[in-house]
């Protein structure tokens, strides 16, 4: 008998053995098969679809595999300076037909990244090039770039209304009171409003000063642009008065855009279909309404970024600037200044570019990138800043570290400013009946005690602690910038600054995108900007990230469409505020004590919430419908 149930136990383990293998074996395939990257050959005549189902960002997140598993719906992201290359390349690709901007899901980006992308699909509509939109509804990003196309369709069914910037802020300091909880904010600067939703219940006049000088230049931008793309459109009274243009035609939204020349045609994504095959062509096997696609994903692919010539190295800091590894979406400074070290050990730079495209974060996690960044300087490498659509507080202190500067008219900077926020919970305790005791050898001993309160000492060097980081930032900003730091402080004091206004007072030397920064750091380093290439220094996903990303990442050959109504569109995104304010109660449990971050920043983006938010308020309903 022992022999037979070691014989079974010895089977058994084959077959795990062999399940094992065969499992890790397709898994091996799929992944092969799914990093398989087409050539040239491999793209057909048709029209290249931007599928843009979520939002343009700097960096993509690595792709969740819990995600889909647990049934969750990953904001798609896509990748600047990716979107950008495709459009350039298939302005001058014989086999790109046409381009197609799928809007029905757009959940937008910040400006500058909408701007440069606008301007992207302008060069294809200048090359002669069809450029073909549609939604159901466009929101103001997603207009931004169908501005640009040769046809704006929607639906019959749908209408587009602008919003403009703007809103409604979150403050809790009604509910931290009811609670009892007890905000010690520290902070220096008369316009740094972040910490403000903690120890008011409304906006001061100072913050909401800075956002209304923040929002109308931002807002003038994009009215700018709009009428640039369609000189003809009138989009005067949809910003004005839009409920009464809407009530002159009877509430049918769709025919006030018809109108006013907003929208060139109004059909189904049928007609759509239609109109784009007589264009691309289509497979007379396949039903009426589909044409010939080419694959967004697939196009990037066969477009690789060019490796010929010296390396220019490119750093990244985009997200939330935190402590420690990057994840979701920040940047952590271990994972950051990995990245640049080995890029300096290996890479063989004759160059660096920073790319920051952060709203700020950890002012500790700020310094050591800076510091990190002031190796490459001792290598005797010219260090270039190009800020992408924001680069504010902690962002601008990363940015201290460059010989020179680049950003956009619309790039939010600036937000010179440090603060500090720890709670403690011994009002709460209390009306729990709950109380603390105990003793104590110095003033600072049990310090910050969260339970039983701050004694007097510890609030005193807390502040005296920001006062000493501030002076330290204005340090930075006043020799990298060759100002006084009288004058940084003048402009400084959490002031929030578009990139226009930025460049006069000396905060930005020159207007550019990256790849005006790459040419910069080319020259620096006494070479020819047509002699180099980007090399990004960047943590690669894992194989399993890989994987995901493409098992999960955006269908943009299905055109089939998701859209919704205007009404629709607009309550989704309002969901975002309760996204946001879990993020915001998150934040101030567990993020870094001292920080350097920017209020006015939040909600410009296509979002008021991160993807990490939404991905906790996904967890936090679905625990409560369970």
């Amino acid at each position: 008998m022992r022999l037979v149930r070691g014989a079974w136990k010895i089977l058994v383990g084959i077959k795990d053995a062999l399940v094992l293998i065969a499992m890790l074996l397709f898994f091996g395939l799929l992944f092969g098969a799914l990093s398989a990257k087409p050539g040239p050959t491999t793209i057909r005549d048709g029209a290249l679809v931007l599928r843009l189902d979520g939002q343009i960002v700097e960096q993509p997140e690595e792709a969740d595999p819990f995600a889909a598993i647990s049934g969750g719906t990953p904001m798609h992201q896509f990748r600047l300076r990716d979107v950008v290359r495709a459009l350039d390349k298939a302005k001058d690709d014989d086999r790109v037909k046409a381009v197609v901007l799928d809007l029905d899901s757009f959940r937008g980006g910040y400006p500058a990244a909408i701007e440069e992308v606008g301007n992207a699909i302008r060069r294809v509509r200048d090359s002669k090039k069809p450029v073909l939109a549609y939604a159901t509804a466009y929101t103001d990003s997603g207009y931004r770039l169908a501005a640009n196309a040769s046809e704006i369709w929607m639906s019959p069914m749908g209408g587009t209304l602008f919003m403009g910037p703007g809103g409604s802020q979150l403050y809790y300091k009604g509910l931290i009171d009811k609670l009892g909880v007890n905000a010690h904010v520290y902070r220096v600067g008369k316009y740094k409003s972040y910490v403000e939703p903690y120890t008011r219940a409304d906006a001061s006049p100072e913050a909401k000063e800075e956002v209304v000088k923040l929002y109308q230049v931002l807002f003038a931008q994009w009215q700018e642009a709009i009428v640039k793309a369609r000189p003809k459109a009138k989009i005067a009274d949809f910003l004005s008065k839009p409920d009464q243009v809407i009530t002159a035609v009877q509430g049918d939204i769709a025919k006030a855009n018809m109108q006013a020349g907003l929208i060139d045609k109004l059909g189904t994504r049928f007609d759509f279909g239609k109109r784009v095959a007589e264009i691309a062509g289509s497979d007379s096997q396949k039903p009426a309404g589909t044409f010939n696609t080419i694959n967004y994903a697939a196009y990037v692919a066969a477009n690789p970024l060019p490796t010929n010539g010296a390396a220019i190295g490119v750093l990244t800091i985009a997200g939330d600037i935190v402590d420690g590894k990057s994840n979701n979406g920040s940047a952590g400074a271990d994972t950051v200044t990995k990245a640049l070290l080995e890029g300096l050990a290996r890479k063989d730079l004759k160059a660096l570019v920073v790319r920051i495209d952060s709203p700020g974060g950890s002012a500790l996690a700020s310094e050591d990138m800076r510091r990190a960044i002031m190796e490459a300087k001792a290598q005797k490498l010219p260090v270039v800043i190009s800020m992408g659509s924001l680069a504010a507080s902690g962002g601008y202190w990363v940015a201290t570290a460059g010989d020179t500067i680049f950003a956009q008219p619309n790039t939010i900077t600036g937000s010179i400013g440090i603060f500090g926020i720890i709670p403690s919970f011994e009002n709460t305790l209390r009306k729990i009946g709950v109380t603390s005791d105990g003793v104590r050898t110095t003033p600072l001993s049990g310090q910050p005690d969260v339970v039983g309160g701050f004694s007097t000492a510890a609030d005193t060097i807390f502040q005296a602690g920001i006062e000493n980081g501030y002076r330290q930032f204005i340090a930075r900003v006043a020799e990298a910038r060759k100002l006084s730091p009288q004058r940084v402080d003048e402009i400084g004091q959490g002031r929030v600054w578009d990139g226009g206004t930025a460049r006069q007072i000396r905060l930005v030397d020159r207007f550019g995108g990256l790849q005006d920064a790459i040419d910069e750091a080319a020259r620096r380093a006494g070479l020819k900007p047509g002699d180099v290439h980007a090399e990004y220094l960047e943590k690669k996903p894992g194989w399993i990230g890989q994987l995901m990303e493409k098992v999960i990442g955006p269908d943009d050959g299905d055109t089939s469409g998701d859209g919704t109504d205007a009404f629709t569109r607009i309550a989704a995104d309002r969901r975002a505020i309760f996204a946001q304010a879990l993020g915001d109660v998150k934040r101030i449990g567990t993020g870094a004590a001292i920080q350097a971050r920017c209020l006015e920043c939040e909600g410009l983006g296509g979002t008021s919430a991160s993807s990490s938010d939404i991905k906790l308020l996904d967890f936090v309903l679905a625990r409560v419908a369970q």
